[in-house]
């Protein structure tokens, strides 16, 4: 299989995401599955430095939807990936940094942070996918945008802008499946109108950007999280996986060692806004 996958690009930059069909075959979702399974238990840290699973880095088919996205070659990874396995969080939220307030910095142009999305099983027929609020990555208000059920089968790529308002563990109707309930009225939905689950529902998520001040000021958010702290500190790569990853295009930022000795970092269990300047977006612009 070519690692070199086509994007819509025109249609990323609208909607805010983009589905890329046949990205994997159903031996490699297997062995992904496979892969998390046997990695349960094994603690902090990202998937680069997973040699059950780093192979999702460095494969190239997440560098390349990003060039083609980003409209760059020099691609950048700064250790934020992860697995899932049956995890039961839903509720709509985003992923930048100034997600609650439009002022901010991110909201300064064209945000150039992607989170890429695998799900190891089937939400084409199947309940437990990815809900998206379309078109909702161009403003700080979580409620709008058309809430979209993503329909992925084995072996689809997600991608999608953290701007971009989503939640986990969407509910797909029995009938009729493009009917599209919101988060927080999937409690209430009686379980005969739910399609089945496709087993245990797993997951794997990446983030990928550009080497700017939205990339810089991500991370200094993830500094200020516990379990983003907790995964740089226990993250190590050895020379053969930063070669993997760069000849497959993939520049590898070393927080770690950014934050080495530091005791001010990792404070916040749970989101919270890191400051800015007056302006900054301003001059970020210019």
């Amino acid at each position: 299989m070519s690692k070199d996958l086509t994007v819509d690009v025109n249609a990323f930059w609208e909607n805010g995401y983009q589905i890329i069909r046949n990205a994997y075959s159903r031996d490699e979702i297997k062995n992904f599955r496979e892969a998390a399974m046997a990695s349960r238990g094994r603690g902090p840290g990202d998937l680069l430095s997973n040699p059950k699973m780093r192979s999702v880095l460095v494969d190239g088919r997440f560098v390349s939807v990003a060039r083609q996205l980003l409209g760059s070659d020099e691609i950048w990874y700064s250790g934020d990936s992860s697995y899932t396995i049956n995890s039961g969080q839903r509720g709509f939220h985003k992923d930048n940094v100034d997600r609650k307030d439009g002022k901010g910095p991110d909201w300064n142009g064209r945000y150039t942070l992607l989170r890429f999305g695998i799900y190891l099983q089937d939400h084409w027929s199947h309940t437990g996918g990815l809900n998206l609020r379309a078109k909702s990555h161009n403003t700080a208000d979580h409620s709008y945008g058309k809430n979209v059920y993503v329909r992925t089968r084995v072996g689809d790529l997600a991608v999608w802008s953290m701007r971009t308002t989503h939640s986990g563990n969407g509910v797909l109707y029995k009938f009729p499946k493009w009917v599209h309930p919101e988060p927080k009225d999937i409690p209430n939905i009686p379980k005969w109108r739910i399609a089945k689950a496709d087993g245990d529902r797993l997951a794997i998520f990446a983030a990928l950007g550009l080497d700017d001040a939205h990339h810089d000021r991500y991370v200094e958010y993830m500094k200020t999280r516990t379990y983003m702290v907790n995964s740089f500190r226990a993250s190590h790569y050895d020379d053969e996986t930063l070669l993997e990853a760069k000849n497959a295009g993939l520049n590898v930022r070393r927080v770690a060692a950014e934050i080495e000795g530091d005791d001010t970092v990792g404070k916040n269990a749970a989101w919270e806004p890191i400051p800015y300047e007056v302006g900054a977006a301003k001059r970020q612009q210019q």
